[in-house]
């Protein structure tokens, strides 16, 4: 454990965020990214199956929305993590960073639906599907922050001693 930190990154400040070294956010966000992952392999069907077009558009738009929402729970758990990392550090700017990138990408996926609901039935229009492209793009780039976060930082992960008792 770091001697700066004092693992005030590592315990979690509620117990709604999860037990120590188990925190929920990294669980929660995988249901937006398979969503919007899954949104946008739809919206490539329905643009590649006529027959089915107006189908696989109206389970975008399904998933779509099931992103944003899980998203946005998503959030409130990250905030709580984010909420226990010392500010003016490297560990919290990442974070903030890894927060602004995922406010634009709801943000995007929010657009997005609204010009989903005004569009005719068919394919997917060419604009949503470059937004959810551009979305998707975004959101890599915060999940490789995220990692950072998690992964290099050792944000809401357990201290050296607890993860070398497995290696004894």
């Amino acid at each position: 454990m770091s001697t700066i930190d004092s693992g005030r990154g590592k315990r979690p400040r509620t117990r709604l965020a999860g037990p120590y070294g188990h925190p929920f956010h990294p669980v929660l966000v995988t249901i937006p990214i398979g969503a919007w992952v899954a949104s946008l392999v739809f919206d490539v069907g329905s643009r590649l199956r006529e027959d089915d077009a107006e189908t696989l558009a109206t389970g975008s738009l399904w998933l779509v929305v099931i992103g944003i929402v899980g998203a946005l729970v998503a959030a409130v758990f990250g905030l709580i993590d984010l909420s226990g990392v010392r500010p003016r550090t490297t560990a919290f700017r990442t974070g903030i960073t890894h927060l602004a990138l995922n406010t634009t990408v709801v943000i995007l996926y929010a657009v997005n639906a609204g010009l989903r609901l005004g569009a005719d039935d068919g394919p997917v229009d060419t604009v949503p599907l470059l937004v959810s492209v551009v979305a998707l793009l975004l959101l890599g780039v915060s999940g490789w922050l995220g990692g950072q976060l998690a992964y290099h930082y050792g944000v809401r992960v357990a201290d050296d001693a607890t993860q070398a008792e497995a290696f004894r």
